[in-house]
C-alpha cells in the first residue's frame, strides 16, 4: 500500500482530463478503481473533489490516495539501477542540503516516463534517497534539453517550490544556439501557444485561440550572421515555449528539426537539441535564494568551442 502523494500538474499535462492523467501515470488503475476513488473524495484537485473529467491546469495539486499493489501501478516510474547508475545519477548532483537537490539533467535523458520510454529520472530518483525519502519533481525539462532541475526533498518542500513557480518567484534562465541573427538582437516576445494534434503526433504552434506565452530574449554573441548565441527567460511555463518562439523569431534552436526544418542543422554543430537550462534562482522553503548554474552539455560545449564562442563570458 502506497501513501498519499500530492503531484503536480505539469506543462505537458496541461488541459487533458483528470481521468486520462490517471491513465498516463497509473497505467495499470482501472477506470472502477478511479471511479470509486472519486465518489470518496479520495482524489482532489487543489485540495477540491474532481470528476474524472476536470480539466487540468499547470501546477494544480492532485491528490493521490494510497493505491495497492504501488510495484505494479507504478512500474514505469522506478527502475532497479545498477551500482554505476547510481554513481552517474550522484554526479549530476550541483548542489544539495537537507531541503533541496539541484542536478544538471542530460540531454536526451526523459524527466518522466511514458510509453516506450524505459529510462528515465523519474525512475533513477531512488538513487538520490533521503532519510528514506526520494526527492520529488517539482518542474521539468524537456527530454533533449539539458541543464538545471531542481527536486524537493520532502512533500512540505515540494509545496512551497512548487507555490514559488506559481507565484513567478523563480527564475529559470536558458542557453540556446539559434540559425542566423535575430532582429531585434534583444526584445520580449509575446505569441500565444496552442497544442495541436496531427498524423505526426501533437505540435505546438502560435495561435491566437492558445494560452499566454513570453518570452525575454537577448543575444550573448554571435559567428557573423550564421548562428548566434541567445540568452532566454521564460516569463511563462508552456509546452516547447522556447523552441517555437525560436522559430517564430525566424531563428530556429540549432537540432531542433521539429520546429525549425532544415534550417536548423547547421554545419559544424551535432544534430541535437541546443538548449540549455543554464541557471535557476528560486527562493529557498528555509530562507534565502538558491542561486545554481549548470556547466554545457558535451555537444553544446563542443559547438560553442567550434564557434568560438566562451562558456566564460
Amino acid at each position: 500500500m502506497s501513501e498519499v502523494e500530492f503531484l503536480t500538474v505539469s506543462s505537458e499535462d496541461a488541459d487533458i482530463r483528470l481521468d486520462r492523467w490517471f491513465k498516463r501515470h497509473y497505467p495499470a488503475l482501472s477506470h472502477g478503481e478511479l471511479q470509486k476513488m472519486l465518489r470518496k473524495g479520495q482524489v482532489k484537485v487543489d485540495g477540491k473533489k474532481a470528476k474524472s473529467n476536470h480539466r487540468l491546469e499547470e501546477w494544480q495539486s492532485i491528490r493521490v490516495p494510497p493505491i495497492d499493489d504501488e510495484a505494479k501501478i507504478k512500474k514505469r516510474q522506478r527502475m532497479n539501477l545498477t551500482e554505476y547508475e547510481i554513481e552517474e545519477v550522484k554526479s549530476w548532483v550541483l548542489y544539495k542540503d537537507d531541503s533541496v537537490i539541484v542536478i544538471n539533467k542530460p540531454s536526451g535523458l526523459a524527466v518522466q516516463g511514458g510509453t516506450g520510454t524505459k529510462r528515465h529520472l523519474d525512475g533513477m530518483l531512488d538513487a538520490l534517497a533521503f532519510r528514506k525519502e526520494r526527492p520529488r519533481l517539482v518542474h521539468r525539462l524537456d527530454k533533449n534539453t539539458s541543464g538545471v532541475l531542481l527536486l524537493a526533498r520532502s512533500a512540505s518542500v515540494a509545496d512551497k517550490l512548487v507555490k514559488s513557480f506559481k507565484s513567478h518567484l523563480t527564475q529559470k534562465t536558458y542557453w540556446a544556439l539559434v540559425a542566423g541573427l535575430p532582429s531585434p538582437e534583444e526584445g520580449r516576445l509575446s505569441a500565444p501557444l496552442l497544442k495541436k494534434s496531427g498524423k505526426h503526433g501533437e505540435r505546438v504552434v502560435v495561435d491566437d485561440e492558445g494560452k499566454e506565452a513570453v518570452t525575454d530574449y537577448r543575444v550573448i554573441d554571435r559567428a557573423s550572421n550564421k548562428v548566434s548565441w541567445l540568452e532566454l527567460m521564460p516569463k511563462t511555463g508552456r509546452t516547447h515555449q522556447l523552441r517555437v518562439h525560436c522559430s517564430y523569431l525566424e531563428n530556429p534552436v540549432v537540432g531542433d528539426g521539429k520546429y525549425g526544418g532544415e534550417e536548423a542543422f547547421i554545419s559544424g554543430c551535432e544534430n541535437k537539441l541546443h538548449l540549455h537550462a543554464r541557471k535557476i534562482t528560486a527562493p529557498h522553503p528555509d530562507g534565502g535564494m538558491i542561486d545554481v548554474e549548470a556547466p554545457l552539455s558535451e555537444h553544446m560545449a563542443a559547438s560553442f568551442k567550434f564557434f568560438g564562442f566562451s562558456e566564460k563570458s
